[in-house]
């Protein structure tokens, strides 16, 4: 994908508006509602399983204190309650592009283990917050791509200083002149969490390479009716 290609259309942790978050059944959503993907986010348990939720917490259980069969237990034997990332990558390798956010240091071998094991046939990028994960992913497999999430012009300082083919900065932080900027450096910019179709309209105008959005339905509904991706 370059600068001059469609925009990539990804759900924020899935459908999230529809269907409980970082679930299967989200990310089925999503691929329904027409986004080539999505993003969602992976913490470490106990053991060293990848798991997908965004919070440290979940049932009131720490996610790094707890085994896997721990978490899923406080569910109450619920389907589909807490994926593993073997288990998207499973089902949706084949099918979907994949921004997978690690949330925690101390996994990336888990990481590129997956990764490597079950890579991704639509595309892929792996991003963080949190700068030593994306230098440490890079030094253990310098071929994976990579992303540098950023919420604040602080976090955003360090862009061009980090590896990886992806610059993902929340959209108040947009300007055509940073888009200009990332695509100078031969990077794509992709932007977060993008609700409102005048909005939508807006950052691709600006030249953004992907959108993530909550409203996966909204998202593709604005974009088919705008006639922006064909």
């Amino acid at each position: 994908m370059t600068s001059t290609n469609r925009i990539l259309l990804l759900g924020h942790r899935g459908a999230r508006r529809y269907a409980p978050e970082n679930t299967l059944t989200a990310f089925d959503l999503a691929l329904e509602h027409g986004v080539d993907g999505f993003e969602f986010d992976v913490r470490c348990t106990r053991n060293l399983q990848a798991v997908i939720c965004h919070d440290a917490r979940l049932n009131r259980l720490s996610v790094r204190r707890h085994t896997f069969k721990q978490l899923q237990a406080s569910f109450g034997g619920a389907d589909d309650s807490l994926p593993c990332l073997d288990d998207v990558l499973e089902r949706f390798a084949r099918t979907a592009f994949l921004n997978i956010e690690v949330k925690v240091r101390g996994m990336e071998k888990a990481i590129v283990r997956a990764v490597k094991r079950m890579a991704p046939q639509q595309g892929y990028f792996i991003s963080s917050f949190l700068p030593g994960v994306v230098r440490e992913l890079h030094a253990l497999d310098d071929s994976l791509v990579l992303g540098t999430l950023a919420q604040t012009r602080w976090q955003l300082r360090r862009w061009n200083r980090m590896p990886g083919k992806y610059v993902v900065p929340h959209y108040h932080l947009l300007s055509r002149r940073l888009i200009e900027e990332i695509h100078d450096a031969g990077k794509l910019a992709v932007t977060w969490t993008v609700n409102e179709p005048k909005r939508m309209l807006r950052v691709a105008d600006m030249g953004v390479d992907g959108i993530i959005s909550d409203d996966t339905r909204l998202l593709v509904k604005t974009f088919y009716r705008a006639g922006v991706n064909g």
